[in-house]
């Protein structure tokens, strides 16, 4: 009972306004003492999702578990993550404490740094995706590398609940025909075959991913033996200082997914540059003494914090002032921001780090 106590305090963390987080805490020791009777009992079953398309930065699906059902991936996560995140490789990123996108940044500048001795010498990388990653994960696969480290029967069978389920049998669908029409049917669950594709948008799909593209980051270790490599959920970076080295390890990743995984790399998003030119990664370019925003990302900023409503400019702006501060050339994209809470009506501390709100926008006491 105390696991299970524990992941729905992980679960309504950041989400204690939701409805459905908010139903299920007016009534949470009766809920909880429920759930863990199902779950004991054997006849837990996966509730209701929810299905809604975002259109930003292009349109996908997304997918909401129900909130009983998050608790228990929460559950599951906090049980079997850990023996996990042991086996991982230290290049290995995002769903992993500690190493999210400003770790995979960091992580990967100091490796160029490394292997151009601080941009001294010519060196080339190889950036590469796995095509439609999440729709296209092989449930079976997935379920060999869960069993081959879950050994608790009971724990392995809620894995593997988990995992199977599929959220297509019962969802409840909050977009509209014309905006669903508007994500690509290859990029689409619902087109998806039974035993294929993952729901975007649960902590389990995450965990489930870094688990199934594991076998990836040790084949580049150990077989190819790549001495700098990073992921990033299915982007992935090799550095060298031939050219051609990274075309045999291209070969032989593009031959090791489909006999491994049932993958496959998009061949449009596979690049291999000399490091000179700039590597855009997890939101960050990475050039000659510069380490700056994704300009994109800038640019999308910027035109958000012009037209959203005034309420939510403050607290926007703040995580956007922060986001940039992650580079180590983020003077002028703080200055773009400041100056874009400034038109709204806000004011900025001196040193371009905080936004305060504006005597406008600021609540009212009753």
């Amino acid at each position: 009972m105390a696991e299970l106590v524990q992941a729905w305090l992980d679960c309504r963390r950041n989400k204690r306004q939701s409805a459905s987080a908010q139903a299920f805490e007016a009534d949470a020791e009766r809920n909880l003492c429920a759930l863990r009777a199902e779950m004991l009992g054997g006849s837990y079953q996966p509730g209701r999702s929810i299905c809604f398309v975002v259109t930003r930065p292009k349109p996908r699906e997304v997918w909401a578990a129900d909130f009983r059902d998050r608790i228990v991936h929460h559950l599951l996560y906090n049980k079997v993550a850990p023996r996990f995140h042991a086996s991982f490789i230290a290049a290995s990123c995002a769903c992993i404490p500690g190493r999210g996108t400003l770790y995979a940044a960091q992580h990967l500048a100091h490796d160029i740094r490394s292997i151009t001795q601080n941009w001294s010498r010519p060196a080339f990388y190889l950036k590469c995706d796995l095509a439609n990653f999440f729709v296209a994960i092989d449930k079976q696969v997935l379920a060999q590398q869960l069993a081959a480290r879950i050994t608790e029967p009971w724990w392995l069978a809620l894995a593997r609940l988990v995992l199977l389920h599929d959220p297509r049998a019962n969802v409840d669908v909050r977009s509209s025909p014309a905006l669903l029409a508007q994500v690509a049917p290859h990029k689409s669950l619902f087109n998806a075959p039974t035993d294929v594709g993952l729901p975007i948008g649960n902590l389990s799909s995450q965990f489930f991913a870094n688990v199934y593209l594991d076998a990836l980051d040790q084949f580049a270790k150990h077989q190819i033996r790549a001495r700098r490599y990073v992921r990033y959920v299915d982007d992935f970076i090799l550095l060298h200082e031939s050219a051609q080295w990274l075309n045999d390890a291209h070969a032989r990743i593009n031959a090791f997914l489909p006999e491994r995984l049932h993958a496959r790399l998009n061949p449009k998003k596979t690049v291999l540059q000399p490091i000179a030119r700039g590597i855009d990664f997890v939101g960050h370019v990475i050039k000659p003494w510069q380490h700056t925003t994704r300009p994109r990302t800038m640019r999308t900023a910027l035109r958000r914090l012009e037209v959203m409503p005034a309420a939510d400019v403050h607290t926007a702006g703040n995580s956007y002032l922060g986001l940039v501060r992650q580079t180590e050339n983020s003077h002028q994209d703080q200055v773009a921001i400041a100056r874009a809470l400034l038109k709204r009506g806000h004011a900025v501390d001196g040193g371009l780090t905080r936004a305060f709100r504006s005597r406008q926008a600021a609540p009212t006491s009753k």
